[in-house]
């Protein structure tokens, strides 16, 4: 019978699944929601130093039949002191609770992440990828310097283990991941949604209120899957141990597998939940079950990076 718990970082998970930020996980109840259909993790909404409404009306937008979502949300959140609950509530679920933040410089991330270590996170996710909030995310953690003193702050400052979530919006991600693992992050989490715009040819303007938006969903599995097989031979290149948690396009167990043999100790899932439901996570952990009884695998670290070096 497959083993299909994993370790990341200290975090022991009954699956490699993990609830994506931003997707079901506004409040504590949702977010036990994900677990009861399967989730061996669950990230949080990503929150900010104080309360914010996001981006105005339409914020998203589906791009043909189930390929991808394009969102400008804008990072709508309840502040920081009024997510003390939800943590808490999330946490009863059994599972690791990650608390993803925000901010612009290394001492609001580090405030951020202090807040969510003494509501009992079992680690902090920090949101430097959002390519549609301006002054934040994507516009902070595409330097990799920016990178590296964000991630050296709140490295210092809590003892729960740091994840930095990374944007694919750069030329080089493997170098952002480099910087801040070197910096005290326990791994990576890659990746954010790609920067894109739909114009509708009726209006002959953009359909978002924002303009331009995050896309997520299938269509981005491709660059998610080469982006962490770059980022998993430029660890091993420089001796680098540091996990790494793929994230993008997952719908399937086919899709969550490509991500493992990439290099990803575990993936999150996300937009798939708009259109497969929640009950999305027990599929996938139960084919991947099948597939590893079929193929032979014992446990998910055998298949961890097997792409790297020519397959089986």
């Amino acid at each position: 019978m497959a083993d299909l718990s994993v370790d990341i970082a200290g975090l022991k998970m009954k699956n490699p699944l993990m609830l994506a930020s931003g997707i079901m996980d506004e409040t504590g109840e949702s977010m036990l929601m994900a677990v009861k259909k399967g989730a061996g993790a669950v990230v949080t909404k990503s929150i900010g130093l104080k309360a914010s409404e996001g981006h105005p009306n339409p914020t998203a937008f589906e791009i043909g039949d189930g390929l991808g979502l394009l969102n400008a949300m804008g990072l709508p959140n309840p502040g920081i002191e009024d997510y003390e609950r939800e943590v808490k509530v999330a946490l009863t679920g059994g599972v690791p609770v990650i608390g993803s933040v925000f901010g612009r410089t290394g001492e609001d991330f580090s405030y951020l992440a202090g807040r969510m270590q003494d509501y009992g996170a079992s680690a902090v996710e920090l949101n430097l990828s959002c390519p549609h909030a301006k002054g934040l995310g994507m516009d902070i953690g595409a330097d990799p310097k920016e990178v590296h003193d964000i991630v050296s702050a709140v490295s210092s400052a809590v003892s729960i283990p740091v994840f930095a979530k990374l944007t694919p919006n750069v030329p080089n991600i493997s170098e952002i991941a480099l910087a801040a693992v070197r910096a005290g992050a326990k791994g990576v989490v890659a990746i954010n949604t790609l920067k894109g715009m739909v114009i509708s040819p009726e209006t002959g303007l953009p359909v978002l209120g924002n303009r331009l938006g995050g896309l997520s969903g299938p269509a981005i599995l491709p660059v998610g899957v080469r982006s962490v097989y770059e980022i998993k031979a430029r660890f091993r290149e420089e001796e680098v141990n540091a996990v790494i948690i793929g994230v993008g396009g997952i719908s399937t167990a086919r899709d969550a597998l490509q991500y493992i043999m990439a290099g990803a100790d575990a993936v999150q899932v996300g937009s798939a939940i708009r259109w497969h439901g929640p009950a999305v996570f027990g599929k996938i952990a139960s084919d991947i079950a099948d597939f590893m009884d079929k193929e032979g695998y014992g446990a998910v670290k055998e298949m961890v990076g097997i792409a790297q070096g020519g397959g089986r």
